[in-house]
């Protein structure tokens, strides 16, 4: 089951307070600009920094070719606050 939209539009990295992506089918939350990857468990997000996974520089080239290959949009506008 995927994430509430409106608890997507929400959703923030807790360390840069920016936008993430969100992959349903890899249960997982992601933000490109730290490139670290946040876990989504039973649809509750694991939003703790010491339990995010920093991606290799070829997982986040994956990543972001998915994201813009499936119009993976960010959790909310960058610069809104």
């Amino acid at each position: 089951m995927p994430l509430d939209p409106l608890l997507l539009e929400i959703l923030a990295c807790p360390e840069d307070k920016g936008p993430l992506l969100y992959f349903p089918d890899e249960s997982s939350l992601y933000n490109p600009r730290l490139r670290r990857r946040y876990d989504v468990q039973d649809d509750i997000p694991v939003m703790l920094v010491d339990e995010a996974e920093t991606v290799t520089d070829d997982e986040h080239a994956r990543l972001m070719a998915k994201a813009e290959r499936e119009g993976i949009n960010p959790t909310f506008p960058e610069g809104t606050d």
